[in-house]
């Protein structure tokens, strides 16, 4: 069972038919929508701010969710994966975006819908990524516009981690 920790009387609370690994961590003020997924050794630590998670979204292995406190919290719309070892701190995530494995997404960043952060991209402090857009390198700068094909794959990853999520049960 994952380690779930209220803070000053607050506690993350979830939506229906969530999975949560069994080293996962998810601290205080933290709301998922239903049918979210947060993978093995990932953090969600809602304990200075508040951390919103809409529904069909994916946490995967060793990702960090935080926030700044008294000053950015973090939401993450509908159908998003968060791929292994992301950081994503105090920004918004829009619906049907996907960031890469090792992204980090800093404070006051907002990804606007069906964008791609790609791997290891560092999307800097108050970056607005355009809806549609792939963005990559460090600091992260428009690489091209998300293609027809790519978009596909928003609503895909989401469905696929929760099939993996029903072979965990």
């Amino acid at each position: 069972m994952a380690l779930i920790v209220p803070i000053k009387g607050v506690s993350p609370q979830f939506g229906e038919e969530n999975w949560q690994a069994a080293n996962a961590t998810i601290v205080g003020d933290v709301t998922f929508g239903s049918h979210c997924t947060v993978w093995y050794n990932a953090v969600v630590r809602g304990d200075v701010n508040r951390i919103r998670i809409g529904n069909y979204s994916n946490i995967q292995d060793g990702a960090v969710i935080h926030c700044t406190y008294q000053k950015t919290e973090t939401h993450i719309g509908n159908y998003v994966s968060i791929a292994h070892n992301a950081i994503v701190h105090g920004c918004t995530i829009e619906d049907y975006v996907l960031v890469g494995m090792g992204a980090i997404i800093m404070d006051g960043a907002v990804i606007e819908t069906g964008s791609i952060i790609a791997a290891g991209a560092v999307v800097t402090q108050n970056t607005r990524v355009p809806a549609g857009s792939i963005y990559a390198g460090n600091p992260a700068k428009l690489l091209k516009p998300v293609s027809p094909e790519a978009a596909e794959v928003f609503m895909r990853t989401a469905m696929n981690y929760l099939e993996y999520a029903g072979w965990q049960k």
